[in-house]
């Protein structure tokens, strides 16, 4: 099939993307309807009507004889999750006149889950807008594709690759559609318990309700201008750690909890092991930090490190204190844990756990190696299997790859975000952590990302957002899809 061709085989199940995603945003009209806002209800209208037309136009388009290229889905994943910050970003600009390109920022922080946000009073914005928000996080928690592949029933191996360019690996059941409608029942009903959880610390079922969605998307949007030091209750912040990471973990641990017939133990789970490991050890270095160097009383500099190591290492971005009070070696540490990210098979950014034990399980197999005679075998195992050489060579290259690409990314940014922006209150470190947070799609800020930034400095961030969150590989298919054709 030539170039043209294999765009043009993908277009009709794009279209149908379009349309379905457009059906599930018609939700926040109905909150519109609730709050009796209806003054914003035309402005919200326009997400779904851009999705409706834009799938109406697509899907009932030809299609060639012949398969696309594996290329060519990757691409479209990259494009599909692009329009949607487009789309998402058009309620924004209509309803409350923010600029397009922050509201674009907005949008595309919010399908990424980064939780990076530039309007300036939360409060004071359209309920129906927040909900928006929030639910375009939730959306994109468990992931754009996989929710319209559960939700249309077709399998095939254009919707494999789909879904799996989107950055996921897990296979919980025969079948794509098995897997991702699996997890989807699995998601609603998390969602619905930490909606519960969240209410006993005493906040209103509004605040509970977008709270639950935002955490387990490991999201970060909050109701309100504070977030959640509006609330200043500690209650509610020690129930919304078990929420972050609940969205850390890999999904096939509750899928194995709720279909297995023997009993699950979270903690024989590798990633598991080494999420808690994180926050444990995370939350006793930041407490030192900051009772020896911030000079804050033993229990505040607990409570502040525990709530946002959680959130670093989750990728969710909440936080109860700014860290641009911090000192440069500390924000370099929660620097690291938001790179390092959650587990792979969740809700949470970052280069991945998974991706950190295979690529010290290789470095650790690649030494043994070197100190053995070149005629002896060395197995690479993994969860408890031999992988063949060939295989585990490639796996390794792969993860390693992937890791490079995320540190160049962030030190690259971190340059360019340098030479854009006035220095400021800010440091190096401070800037560092802003570039890192919206690449590892987390969300935690010191300031720096706000509504002054320069124009590029926005669509720098947009960008990082989107590359950090697709996981890098498919931004890049699409950008040299694009120069050469798919041929």
């Amino acid at each position: 099939m030539r170039g043209r061709d294999q765009i043009a085989a993908i277009l009709p199940d794009m279209g149908r993307i379009f349309l379905l995603i457009g059906l599930v945003c018609l939700t926040p009209l109905l909150v519109g309807m609730i709050y009796k806002e209806w003054n914003i209800l035309p402005a919200m209208a326009t997400a779904p009507l851009a999705f409706f037309i834009i799938g109406g136009l697509l899907s009932p388009l030809r299609v060639p004889a012949g398969q696309a290229h594996l290329s060519v889905a990757i691409a479209a994943v990259a494009f599909i999750w692009f329009v949607c910050a487009l789309v998402g970003a058009l309620p924004f600009t209509i309803g409350t006149h923010m600029p397009f390109t922050d509201s674009v920022f907005e949008a595309m922080s919010g399908w990424t889950d980064t939780g990076l946000t530039l309007i300036v009073n939360v409060d004071g914005t359209p309920k129906t807008l927040l909900f928006w928000r929030s639910f375009m996080q939730w959306l994109g928690g468990i992931g754009i594709i996989a929710f319209t592949v559960a939700l249309s029933r077709r399998s095939g191996p254009l919707q494999r690759g789909l879904y799996r360019s989107e950055g996921r690996s897990e296979s919980l059941m025969p079948g794509v559609v098995a897997t991702a409608t699996s997890m989807w029942q699995i998601y609603i009903l998390i969602t619905a318990l930490s909606t519960g959880l969240l209410l006993l610390s005493g906040i209103s079922l509004w605040d509970a309700v977008n709270i639950a969605m935002t955490s387990l998307a490991t999201g970060g949007f909050s109701v309100h201008t504070a977030g959640i030091s509006y609330y200043n209750n500690v209650l509610l912040e020690m129930l919304v750690i078990p929420v972050m990471l609940a969205g850390a973990l890999p999904f096939k641990l509750y899928y194995l909890m709720l279909h297995s017939h023997r009993r699950i133990n979270i903690l024989k789970d590798p990633q598991a092991r080494v999420l808690f490991l994180l926050v444990v050890t995370g939350t006793l270095v930041t407490t030192l930090d900051l009772v020896t160097k911030n000079l804050l009383d033993p229990l505040t500099a607990l409570r502040q490190s525990l709530f946002m190591v959680t959130s670093a290492i989750t990728c969710t971005g909440f936080q109860n204190t700014n860290p641009l009070e911090w000192t440069g070696a500390t924000v370099l540490f929660i620097t690291m844990l938001m790179l390092i990210g959650g587990s792979s098979g969740s809700t949470s950014g970052g280069m991945k756990i998974g991706r950190i034990i295979t690529g010290f399980d290789g470095l650790v197999w690649w030494f043994r190696r070197i100190f053995h005679s070149s005629r002896a075998v060395v197995p690479f195992r993994y969860e408890g299997r031999t992988v063949p050489r060939t295989v585990a060579e490639f796996a390794v290259a792969k993860t390693m790859l992937t890791i490079f690409l995320f540190i160049f990314t962030g030190v690259l940014a971190s340059l360019i975000l340098l030479h854009l922006q006035a220095a400021g209150p800010f440091e190096v470190a401070d800037v560092m952590f802003e570039a890192v947070s919206a690449m590892c799609n987390v969300g935690l800020s010191t300031g720096f990302a706000n509504p002054d930034i320069s124009q590029v400095s926005k669509w720098l961030f947009i960008f990082l957002m989107w590359f950090g969150r697709l996981e890098m590989i498919p931004v890049l298919v699409l950008a040299v899809g694009a120069v050469r054709g798919f041929d």
